[in-house]
């Protein structure tokens, strides 16, 4: 039987804020921006480029650029899903894929996100179990605090080097 605890791993976090604008904020260019990333660009089938209030939708192809990169450090990637309220999916870095869904419990909103197909690494510094789970316990934290009214934790400058790898 094979072991498959290193090709994936689950976070959640509650939110105090309406679900409509966290699948917002997951869900557009706009969105994505304001908490997680410098620039979200997302292509349509026919190759249109998306407004920054736009949805985005199956089939629909990204290229993300990273605060404190340069623009020769991106992810390119697809929507899997995209329901509308509460479910995305998309690929992700190394061939994996991302699932983010949304509910409501006590009055907050509880996103949860799955990462999995994890490919093994020998090397831990490219081990994408445990930097792809940095990483997104810091976005999903800074989500948070933005969408509380807090403030964005980014290192928004290229000059300084970012702790992730």
């Amino acid at each position: 039987m094979e072991d498959t605890r290193w090709k994936k791993f689950k976070l959640c976090g509650d939110y105090n804020a309406d679900m409509r604008s966290l699948y917002l904020a997951w869900t557009t260019p706009g969105g994505l921006e304001k908490w997680f990333l410098r620039k979200a660009d997302f292509y349509t089938v026919p190759q249109r480029l998306r407004a920054n209030d736009e949805q985005i939708a199956k089939e629909d192809t990204y290229v993300w650029y990273w605060h404190g990169h340069h623009n020769n450090v991106f992810e390119k990637g697809r929507i899997l899903e995209a329901n509308g309220h509460d479910l995305l999916r998309f690929t992700f870095t190394g061939g994996t894929t991302v699932r983010v869904s949304f509910s409501t419990r006590n009055g907050l909103t509880i996103i949860e996100l799955e990462q999995t197909d994890i490919p093994q690494e020998s090397d831990p510094e490219k081990n994408l179990l445990v930097q792809c789970q940095i990483g997104w316990t810091f976005y999903l934290a800074n989500l948070k605090s933005v969408i509380e009214g807090g403030k964005d934790l980014r290192n928004k400058r290229v000059d300084l080097n970012t702790c992730f790898k």
